[in-house]
């Protein structure tokens, strides 16, 4: 991380404040992922990014807070990943034209997130006690809306039938959620992903025969 005296004396303080934030983000989020929430101090925060707790305090306010904007950046980055695979899948000539497939390779490259270490220590273990249902939802509603509009396309292109599109969408992304969090609590979480793979892939597939 960059020390005080390291940063251009000629930035702009939009510039200089910009990257205070980055600093304090990426050393809270080494530390969380690392030590989880509970053993993470705001000091420690502090010593790794080499800014004082006064910046700190001045951006976020609370350790709560600095928890929520690194939880907030961890479901951007998923939704991008997850956006990624979906893109792949609609230009693959194999797949391009299987609007529920993309959306199952989709909901297959959130849960693949899952065996990330980082991943499971903040977004699955922590999360739920630092920040609440809530929250959580709120930060998370990328993925939801990112379901909703490949399921109102599968419905939309006839590859599954007539749903309402909000209600089947819930009730995936509600199942992809619980299935991370069961997977990041196992004993063996690459066995409980393959298993949960398999599970998936039924559960989409009975929703592709039921027209």
């Amino acid at each position: 991380m960059p020390t005080t005296q390291q940063r251009k004396p000629w930035s702009s303080p939009r510039a200089r404040a910009d990257e205070t934030v980055a600093d304090l983000l990426g050393a809270a989020r080494d530390l969380f992922a690392r030590n989880g929430y509970a053993a993470t101090s705001l000091d420690a925060v502090c010593e790794a990014a080499q800014l004082s707790k006064g910046a700190l305090y001045h951006h976020f306010g609370s350790k709560q807070l600095l928890f929520r904007a690194v939880y907030e950046k961890e479901q951007e980055r998923i939704a991008a990943r997850v956006v990624r695979a979906y893109a792949a899948a609609a230009k693959d000539p194999a797949t391009a034209s299987d609007a529920w497939g993309a959306v199952l390779i989709g909901a297959k490259a959130f849960l693949d997130e899952v065996l990330e270490p980082d991943v499971q220590r903040i977004n699955l273990m922590d999360a739920p006690g630092a920040l609440g249902w809530e929250d959580m939802r709120e930060l998370g509603g990328d993925c939801l809306r990112m379901m909703e509009e490949g399921v109102a396309r599968a419905v939309a292109t006839g590859d599954i039938g007539a749903h309402s599109v909000p209600a089947l969408a819930r009730l995936l992304y509600g199942a992809l959620c619980e299935t991370a969090m069961g997977v990041a609590r196992a004993a063996d979480p690459e066995q409980a992903l393959r298993e949960s793979m398999r599970e998936v892939d039924g559960l989409f597939g009975a929703v592709r025969l039921a027209r």
